[in-house]
């Protein structure tokens, strides 16, 4: 897949183009990119996914506290090459360019730069200056400008519409699982390994502090999870408690902490990817020490019986 920033001397043989935000890159998208492949092949064409970025809301300044993202741009990039699409296009979010009318927008930039053969949207598409553009205003265009375009229907799984915003609400509740299903791989952050108070240690449960380091990133609901851990080229199960440790820490600042099973390697200063399978309690304060390691034991015991089932 070729990464453009920019649409000069873009050169595409009969282009069917795709136009969205692609946040989580869930099945509900990965169904348009396969109509789009679909529509590329009876033409010979090749496939143009279209996005943004920065986020619209940061850069009008109506960016708030909860605007959080399931994939910054990076992800975005890791998780679209792996659909086959032939070309990704992120265009620069400007407040000039937030003026740009949904009518120029379609005309200069699909129409005259990308030279679209055909046009695959989903079906809550709006684009353009104040999202003024919808499905209804694209197929008015197509009529005058002779090109071809399709609405997709959304994809349905257990009764609802799979949506970028059900699986921020699925993960903000803590249903990872629901989640997952929706996005068709298991929900991710990666962070960088800091060091903490290794308190853990002193249990035997040592743990890998992460810092996430992008605050637009999705954080899913505190708790404890079961998880896997990306590390260098090798997988470990792990369980991660996302919360503020009542038991050993009063500073009410949250963290996020992992450990990882049969591991004792020193990974301080690396990147991990941590996958998320299962919500399995809230976090509680104990007693003691003693306690918590106590339940620590227990929610390894689930946590491995749950991976082993995988």
């Amino acid at each position: 897949m070729k990464v453009y920033r920019d649409l000069n001397n873009f050169e595409v043989k009969n282009p069917v183009v795709t136009i969205g935000n692609f946040d989580g890159i869930h099945l509900g998208h990965k169904s348009i990119i396969s109509r789009a492949k679909y529509l590329a092949k009876e033409i010979e064409g090749e496939t143009v996914i279209l996005t943004l970025w920065p986020h619209p809301r940061i850069v009008l300044n109506k960016a708030s506290s909860d605007l959080k993202f399931l994939t910054l741009i990076d992800e975005k990039i890791e998780i679209l090459e792996r659909t086959g699409v032939d070309h990704l296009v992120i265009l620069p979010f400007t407040k000039e360019f937030s003026n740009v009318s949904y009518h120029k927008f379609v005309v200069d930039y699909i129409l005259e730069k990308i030279q679209t053969k055909k046009i695959i949207v989903g079906y809550n598409h709006h684009f353009g200056k104040n999202r003024e553009g919808n499905f209804e205003s694209l197929k008015k265009l197509a009529t005058e400008y002779n090109f071809y375009a399709e609405q997709k229907n959304p994809e349905i799984v257990d009764g609802l519409s799979v949506s970028s915003s059900e699986i921020r609400n699925a993960l903000l509740k803590g249903k990872v699982q629901l989640a997952n299903k929706f996005l068709g791989y298991n929900y991710f952050i990666n962070g960088g390994v800091v060091e903490g108070k290794k308190l853990g240690r002193s249990i035997g449960f040592p743990t890998a502090n992460i810092d996430v380091r992008d605050n637009l990133k999705l954080i899913p609901r505190e708790g404890v999870y079961v998880t896997k851990v990306h590390v260098n080229s090798n997988v470990y199960g792990g369980m991660m408690n996302i919360g503020i440790k009542p038991t050993v820490d009063h500073s009410g600042r949250q963290s996020l902490e992992v450990n990882l099973f049969d591991f004792n390697d020193d990974i301080y200063g690396q990147n991990v990817k941590i996958e998320f399978i299962k919500r399995i309690r809230d976090e509680k304060k104990f007693s003691g020490l003693q306690e918590l390691k106590e339940q620590l034991s227990m929610d390894k015991k689930v946590a491995a019986d749950i991976l082993n089932s995988l």
